[in-house]
């Protein structure tokens, strides 16, 4: 038991220890408040956390996760393309193509893809 008592005194002098002389020679001046500051999508975090979200910035995450998908959705086919009858293969690939390029013009209608009105 006193081993015991002994190793964990020892510890947790060892553990203050390293953490004073980690604070003691750690340089922390005003310049670096920016590096230290929390960064979210171009948000201020010293400003009010309840404006509104940009709908742009949401839209282009969406698109990229949609084109994502194609991408993993289209590797498979161009893998089964041996094994697969060609006339439906090509049909396949053109009705999957057709549903992105409707949603993409879709999205192109809306004004999603406009930076600047």
């Amino acid at each position: 038991m006193l081993l015991l008592s002994e190793a964990l005194t020892l510890c947790l002098i060892l553990s203050i220890l390293v953490m004073s002389i980690t604070s003691l020679i750690s340089k922390k001046t005003f310049l670096d408040r920016e590096k230290i500051s929390p960064f979210e999508c171009g948000f201020d975090p010293k400003t009010s956390s309840r404006i509104p979200f940009s709908l742009q910035f949401f839209l282009i995450a969406v698109i990229f996760l949609i084109f994502d998908v194609e991408i993993a959705l289209l590797i498979p086919l161009i893998l089964i393309m041996k094994s697969s009858k060609i006339k439906e293969f090509i049909l396949i690939t053109l009705f999957f193509i057709s549903i992105l390029l409707i949603g993409l013009y879709h999205e192109w209608n809306q004004g999603a893809l406009e930076w600047a009105s």
